[in-house]
């Protein structure tokens, strides 16, 4: 479904500390952002923000990084931070995520060699026409952008409710290197602790539809 436009949207956005317009100013320079030497999560995709709102109100010693193209989801996830943030007693001293509106496609221009500890993919596009495959967040196009950032022994995290894609990205990791930490096609009902429920992952359950989640090394 098409997204109405929010004229509205990117002004607040830019009016916001906590969301980067300029990414590219600084790439090799976020921990310096974040004025601490903490780890480095990147949700790529991170829609209306619950994912990324939960888990850094969750753990305070990482810094979150989220990023999506469109103004129209971006306010979403920027409003649920700071709900999200006010109701667990952080301050705004204390925020540790930053957002960031941007193309995917050029997130290699935005960190520097061995600048982020853990990628999550979250419900990402499966983009299930063969012709279209390159535009998978999980495609080997995508995993060797990753690369030029990711540390060594860093993690990947995927999540999603579509088999084809998610078999398709076991072979995809493995093809660029990666190590299978842990895979189940059925995450509700496995033996994995600690999941943060998305908007996408509540609504696929509800259709009880199962949802997977594999993690990978690098």
């Amino acid at each position: 479904m098409r997204l109405r436009k929010k004229w509205w949207a990117r002004p607040e956005l830019e009016e916001t500390k906590f969301v980067i317009t300029n990414p590219r100013d600084f790439k090799g320079k976020w921990n310096k952002e974040f004025n601490n030497d903490k780890p480095i999560y990147l949700e790529l995709g991170c829609g209306k923000g619950r994912f990324i709102s939960r888990s850094a109100a969750k753990d305070r010693e990482v810094n979150y990084i989220g990023v999506d193209l469109k103004d129209e989801v971006l306010i979403s996830a920027k409003r649920t931070v700071e709900t999200e943030f006010e109701e667990q007693g952080i301050s705004k001293d204390e925020m540790h995520v930053r957002l960031i509106p941007m193309d995917i496609s050029f997130i290699d221009e935005v960190f520097d060699e061995n600048e982020v500890d853990r990628i999550h993919l979250n419900f990402s596009t499966p983009w299930p026409k063969s012709k279209h495959n390159k535009r998978r967040l999980s495609h080997p196009r995508f995993l060797e952008k990753y690369k030029k950032f990711l540390k060594k022994g860093s993690e990947i995290w995927l999540k999603t409710d579509n088999e084809e894609f998610f078999n398709d990205s076991v072979e995809y990791f493995k093809e660029c290197g990666f190590t299978l930490e842990y895979v189940t096609y059925d995450l509700h009902t496995s033996d994995f602790e600690g999941n943060i429920v998305t908007e996408y992952e509540e609504k696929f359950s509800n259709m009880d539809m199962n949802i997977m989640l594999l993690i990978c090394r690098y």
